[in-house]
């Protein structure tokens, strides 16, 4: 696979090893779709990037800056996965109390093939992971570079028909996948779990809270498993339906059916169709 990437603007460029994003994992990142340069849900990437600067003390790069990266990188792809890292840079001294004035801005692409409409239509399988996450307040809702927690869960299972893995906190609050956010429906109602404690705050799961009624709540494992759907949400695969947690099987219902076309309509990219009607 050919990798496309810019360091500070430039092609081929190297970090430097002084950079504090890779001795103490000070920064921020964001992972977006694109096609033909264009990035999907950018609006979303964007706040979330800029309030995760603002909490972290990072320079917030120029908007349009970022967007001229992205388009350099991914020219003519039909369809790319860009990342974004913004590095904490190379300060005078050593040490964690020790500040950069500049960032390493890093944007990367890689070519991307479609989407495959299976798992669209039928759903995947997901187990428990038995790691869970750590409380960290200060840092919930962002994507700092830290995802040791997510190596770490993802490394508990081989197994290729299992698409994803349920992390859940110390208190035994479901939070996420290992590299998505988790919708369920009960009773008709559309439910995502907090994020106060841990977790990203993805930017699908944000645009279908701007977009439909959902209740952002606590679920524990045994709600979880008594939801009438469930489905998967993330910037590069969109809205996935679940159809089964370990032994527990979930059909791809009406609200998962609603909630796919929907993001399919404002971002088609994302969303492949699937011409489907509903159970």
């Amino acid at each position: 696979m050919k990798v496309r990437w810019l360091v500070d603007g430039v092609r081929a460029a190297a970090i430097s090893p002084l950079d504090r994003g890779l001795l103490y994992g000070e920064g921020l990142f964001e992972t977006i779709l694109c096609g033909e340069g264009r990035p999907t849900l950018w609006s979303e990437h964007w706040r979330r990037l800029a309030e995760g600067c603002r909490r972290l003390g990072i320079a917030l790069p120029a908007e349009s800056l970022l967007r001229s990266e992205i388009a350099c990188v991914a020219e003519g792809l039909p369809r790319a996965i860009v990342r974004i890292t913004l590095c904490g840079g190379v300060a005078a001294e050593r040490g964690y109390g020790a500040r950069a004035e500049t960032p390493t801005r890093i944007v990367c692409a890689w070519p991307a093939e479609p989407a495959d409409p299976g798992p669209y239509r039928s759903g995947v399988r997901v187990r428990f992971c038995r790691l869970r996450l750590a409380d960290r307040p200060e840092l919930a809702g962002i994507k700092h570079l830290n995802r040791l927690e997510q190596v770490l869960a993802r490394r508990e299972w081989r197994d290729p028909r299992i698409a994803e893995g349920l992390l859940f906190d110390s208190s035994g609050a479901l939070v996420a996948a290992t590299a998505a956010n988790v919708f369920i429906v009960e009773d008709g109602r559309l439910l995502t779990p907090a994020l106060h404690r841990c977790g990203v705050a993805g930017t699908v799961r944000a645009f279908l809270i701007r977009h439909l009624p959902v209740e952002v709540a606590r679920i524990p494992r045994e709600r979880l498993l008594a939801a009438e759907e469930i489905f998967l949400s993330n910037a590069v695969q969109g809205i996935v339906p679940v159809c089964a947690v370990g032994r527990k099987r979930f059909r791809v219902g009406p609200c998962t059916r609603a909630a796919m076309r929907l993001l399919q309509a404002a971002e088609p990219l994302l969303q492949p169709r699937t011409d489907e009607g509903e159970d």
